[in-house]
């Protein structure tokens, strides 16, 4: 027995008995065989020993585990961390109470989904800097060389605000590659009509500016091949070649029609210089003579159309130039005297559009002179409306509970507050600078139909009486407060309670006994006629319209 209870109890119920029978067997064997009991003490130490080394191993291995646990648990949370200072998100994560399985067990869905988004918004954000980079390489003339991975993207930031961001970079390029491409088919359809008239070849002359143009299926379908292209160039450099190309065109077209004007008047002269009779038949007849009349009147209509066009088209041009700067401009009256010109036949086109343009010139002048006092007053308007917000959120005494958006009105009124304090250095020196300008100018500086020196005076009015008013306000409350204390310091605090009254009165209607204001007819049982007649004499405000009432009620109770 001795023997026996030398072995440690460490195995279950089942261990221990199988222990417990070898033990026994061993110690038959050991009886039998005449084994000393220092022999048998040895080896149960062995025993004990071996068994020490075998729980030892375990036991490392399971506290390498459980550090492989907290080390797996903690790189969670880092990476959740990680994950969600990228995506921008709001959620946080605790692991919680439990064991470190089913702590692990907890996070790992978490995790997962936070991977999941993180592999979603990277596509999304791939997507859009893909097509970014395609279309500037477009614009920048070298689309081919573009590949699916070239865009570099940062992983560290990949939240809303950053994709909405890419997202309006992208639909502004978008807007400028249809813009270009416009601009391309219009280049082509206007060279198109110019080749046709001169017999120049047209594909020809697109692909010496860019082979992509050949393909001409968007504009004219019945010169395109049936063969795919490249996407048509809208780059720099090629819608500069398609101006030139423009350019040259129209002058070659000039240059034949005065050639072909020269030739003909020549040809004129020739024939009465000879006397060549003109003899070929129909050559004179009615109906030709009659054809041009007819071809000569379409292109007189068609030449008026055109100018009034380009007419009003400047006209539209000028009242925008005025319209941006606030300058008075009857567009009605305008429309009608050009209108009336046109009708007339009186004036000739050209000079009226030259002299629009000269209108144009004087007026983008005067702009520019009063670009400086506009952004000025663009300041100063912003910075009156912050000072009626904040007139408005002083008097508010709601202004500081606990309400959704009450810190953002904070913040605002600091700003608010200090942009106020600027206004007047900021209207005097924009009065100074329209001084100088009416002076210089010799007119009144007109602001939306208004002199710009009447609104600021009308301004600056108004403002001194809004200070005065405050001024009168905060001397009212001063005065109030003054007649509070002179009151308490006079009568007391406390007014006198009768018998049986509880002390803690004034805790149970919610008022605090400091802010009460005990009044004089309060104290002397003044009945409420004197004390409103009382009250009519000298007009006092009281600070806490409750407490008042609250002590008029105790004085009735007196």
């Amino acid at each position: 027995m001795t023997t026996m209870s030398r072995f440690p109890s460490r195995s279950p119920t089942q261990s221990q008995t199988t222990c417990g029978s070898l033990l026994q067997e061993l110690k038959i064997i050991w009886d039998e065989i005449g084994e000393s009991d220092s022999e048998r003490d040895k080896m149960l130490l062995e025993l004990e020993q071996e068994c020490l080394d075998i729980y030892r191993r375990k036991v490392e291995r399971t506290r390498k585990y459980k550090a492989d646990l907290h080390q797996s648990l903690a790189d969670a949370e880092a990476e959740i961390a990680n994950l969600v200072s990228a995506l921008g998100e709001h959620a946080s994560f605790s692991r919680g109470k439990g064991t470190l399985k089913q702590q692990l067990s907890a996070i790992r869905p978490f995790l997962e989904d936070l991977r999941s988004k993180k592999e979603q918004r990277i596509k999304e954000f791939s997507e859009i800097q893909f097509q970014i980079v395609q279309i500037c390489a477009d614009i920048a003339g070298n689309g081919q060389s573009v590949k699916s991975d070239d865009p570099q993207l940062n992983e560290h930031d990949l939240t809303l605000k950053k994709l909405g961001e890419l997202k309006g970079h992208l639909y502004e390029l978008q807007i400028e590659k249809n813009l270009r491409l416009q601009k391309v088919n219009n280049y082509i359809s206007t060279i198109h009509e110019l080749s046709l008239v001169m017999s120049i070849d047209f594909l020809e002359t697109l692909n010496d500016v860019h082979p992509s143009l050949s393909d001409t299926k968007d504009v004219h379908p019945s010169l395109s091949d049936t063969k795919d292209v490249q996407p048509r160039s809208i780059s720099n450099d090629t819608l500069a070649r398609l101006t030139g190309v423009i350019h040259s065109l129209k002058q070659e077209k000039q240059q034949r029609l005065q050639k072909l004007q020269s030739l003909g008047n020549a040809l004129i002269k020739l024939w009465d210089l000879l006397e060549t009779p003109v003899s070929m038949k129909g050559s004179l007849a009615l109906d030709v003579i009659e054809q041009t009349e007819v071809e000569v009147e379409q292109m007189n209509i068609l030449k008026a159309s055109k100018m009034k066009e380009l007419v009003f088209k400047r006209q539209n041009e000028l009242e925008e130039i005025y319209r941006g700067v606030h300058m008075d401009v009857d567009s009605d009256a305008a429309r009608q005297i050009l209108i009336s010109l046109i009708d007339s036949g009186t004036v000739d086109l050209c000079d009226l559009l030259s002299s629009m343009d000269n209108q144009i010139a004087k007026a983008k002048e005067e702009a520019l002179s009063r670009k400086d006092i506009l952004d000025k007053v663009e300041k100063w308007k912003h910075a009156a409306e912050e000072e009626q917000w904040l007139d408005d959120y002083e008097k508010d005494e709601n202004r500081y509970s606990a309400g959704r958006g009450a810190h953002k009105n904070l913040k605002r009124a600091e700003k608010a507050r200090i942009l106020v304090s600027k206004i007047p250095p900021a209207v005097e020196n924009l009065t100074a600078k329209v001084k100088a300008w009416e002076m210089e100018k010799g007119i009144p500086f007109l602001y939306d139909k208004a002199p710009l020196l009447g609104v600021l005076e009308e301004y600056i009015m108004q403002r001194r009486e809004r200070e005065e008013e405050k001024r009168r306000s905060r001397e009212q409350k001063r005065l109030q407060e003054q007649f509070a204390v002179e009151q308490e310091a006079l009568y007391g605090s406390k007014p006198k309670k009768p018998l049986g009254q509880s002390m803690n009165a004034n805790t149970v209607l919610g008022t605090p006994i400091g802010r009460r204001l005990t009044t004089p007819s309060s104290r002397h049982g003044i009945s409420g006629k004197e004390r409103r007649e009382s009250m009519r004499v000298t007009k006092p405000i009281p600070l806490n319209y409750v407490a008042l009432s609250k002590d008029d009620s105790v004085s009735r109770g007196s």
